[in-house]
């Protein structure tokens, strides 16, 4: 199994095949719009911007698993990251990351790149890279600045 076996609900509502990024390396970030770290928001486009036209993306999904930091409705979380960020980069619908409601696709990258005390998923920010192949490569705490990510993202290309 690799990443572009996956589905998912973008924040317009339409389902959305990871296929369509095939031979991509991608970036795959659980979110939320009230958190101390939504600032990466800037950082994840920067990076979208510099390596997309060499074959990155950045996919955002975002969770209200971690004190209710993403209340909002799918539209109304698109809108803020387009106003407040001007976010490209696709914003999926609102999804779980742990638990037994975890969107399949979080289910397997924790399973493929468990965290420091185990595989959960500890808060908004977490980060995996994943390489053109569609196998995940790297996980990355919420602490992790997208701009340290930069030769990373860069050697996957």
């Amino acid at each position: 199994m690799v990443v572009y076996d996956f589905t998912a609900k973008l924040a317009s509502g339409e389902q959305h095949s990871l296929a369509a990024y095939r031979g991509k390396a991608l970036l795959i970030v659980n979110t939320a719009s009230q958190c101390g770290f939504t600032p990466q928001y800037r950082g994840l486009q920067a990076l979208h911007e510099e390596f997309g036209p060499r074959g990155f993306a950045v996919l955002a999904f975002p969770c209200d698993q971690f004190g209710h930091q993403e209340p909002g409705s799918d539209q109304e979380i698109a809108d803020f990251c387009d106003r407040r960020f001007g976010v490209t980069f696709p914003i999926f619908a609102k999804i779980e990351v742990n638990g037994s409601n975890a969107h399949p696709l979080f289910a397997w990258l924790k399973q493929q790149k468990g965290g420091l005390f185990g595989s959960a998923i500890k808060w908004n920010f977490t980060k995996f890279l994943v390489d053109r192949a569609g196998t995940a490569r790297s996980r990355f705490a919420p602490i992790t600045r997208p701009a340290a990510l930069s030769r990373k993202v860069a050697a996957l290309l």
